[in-house]
């Protein structure tokens, strides 16, 4: 006869039961005890069935589309990653459409990826090239996204595992832009804007995300202290950033206008400005710079000015080590110096 229990952590109940010498385990998908029992005896009846070749009735089908709606639809997470994983879905959809999600296996998935990383392979820009040469980025986002979405499924009591650990993921080529001191000079010029000049030597002098740069208010500006307060980040840790002299003559610069925010347009908080920095870049002869590589420049310029990667990571909002480790490269000679001061005799 059937027996329930549950996992430690969860108030999923799942069941147990021995048919013929073979033992059986799965989630009920429901945390009501007497609800679980029933769908226990209902699962132990069609064991029982299976085992003497006699039809089973037709149990609840989880199908992938409507289960991944639903995954969508509970996401609260930055408008950025609802972004990413919604774009994500356009890949991942049509090739699981109607698939019942219990079961769909670890391989499964490895030719989901192997499918998706021949079709980049093929595509037009990517013709001739090594894979080491090629960003595999977005499968990796689509990846992500389907391993975040079999752990809401087990949340949920569909699963009891998640079919995509262990997928390993593909080379992503790094974005880490820097600029000189002169590209700096000709992109804020290039600007056809105060904003625009405001809110890009912001970034550079800050290293914040754009999001976080447009969402900045002024109670969260310390001019006296000289420190900023970056609140409510992608990562859900606060973190201050010092104010240096030439940002703070910057920060002095800007009207309020009885806004909030920071950045605003006629005392309107901003939206974004991808037209302004395009505009910008278009100027100053950057074809391939995005808002986001002025985060780079900022922690190119501290690692090349003797910051460590600790303090680097810290201002960045980093919550990893390996996360700031790959602007390492960046400082042979103070990691040279480094060495030589330790083993020097003087």
């Amino acid at each position: 006869m059937a027996s329930l229990y549950r996992k430690k952590g969860s108030d999923i109940w799942y069941y147990s039961v021995s048919i013929n010498g073979r033992h059986h385990q799965c989630s009920t998908r429901t945390s009501d005890k007497r609800l679980a029992m029933e769908v226990a005896k209902a699962s132990e009846a069609d064991i029982i069935r299976c085992a003497h070749d006699i039809p089973t009735v037709n149990k609840n089908i989880y199908t992938f589309n409507k289960v991944f709606e639903d995954y969508l639809k509970s996401l609260n997470n930055a408008e950025k990653t609802i972004k990413s994983k919604t774009s994500a879905s356009k890949h991942i959809l049509p090739y699981f459409e109607n698939k019942n999600i219990v079961k769909i296996s670890l391989s499964d998935i490895e030719r989901y990826q192997f499918e998706r990383r021949t079709a980049i392979l093929n595509l037009p820009k990517n013709a001739g090239k090594r894979d080491s040469e090629i960003s595999f980025r977005s499968l990796n986002i689509e990846i992500t996204t389907l391993h975040h979405f079999f752990n809401y499924c087990i949340k949920k009591g569909i699963l009891d595992k998640n079919p995509a650990s262990g997928v390993k993921r593909l080379n992503e080529l790094s974005r880490l832009k820097t600029l000189s001191d002169d590209d700096i000079d000709k992109l804020i010029a290039g600007a056809t804007n105060k904003l625009t000049r405001d809110l890009i030597t912001f970034l550079i002098y800050t290293g914040c995300r754009k999001g976080e740069a447009l969402n900045l208010k002024w109670d969260n500006v310390d001019l006296q202290n000289d420190l900023i307060a970056i609140k409510g980040t992608k990562t859900k840790y606060d973190r201050h950033i010092p104010i240096s002299k030439p940002l703070k003559e910057i920060l002095k610069g800007i009207e309020r206008k009885d806004c909030l925010y920071l950045f605003n347009k006629n005392g309107d908080k901003l939206s974004d400005f991808k037209r302004s920095f395009k505009t910008a870049c278009k100027n100053a002869g950057f074809k391939d710079l995005r808002i986001h590589d002025l985060r780079h420049v900022f922690a190119s310029k501290m690692v090349m000015n003797g910051a460590s990667l600790y303090i680097t990571g810290e201002l960045l909002g980093h919550r990893t080590t390996q996360m700031t480790k790959r602007y390492s490269h960046l400082v042979p000679d103070t990691l040279k110096k480094a060495v030589n001061a330790a083993f020097s005799k003087d």
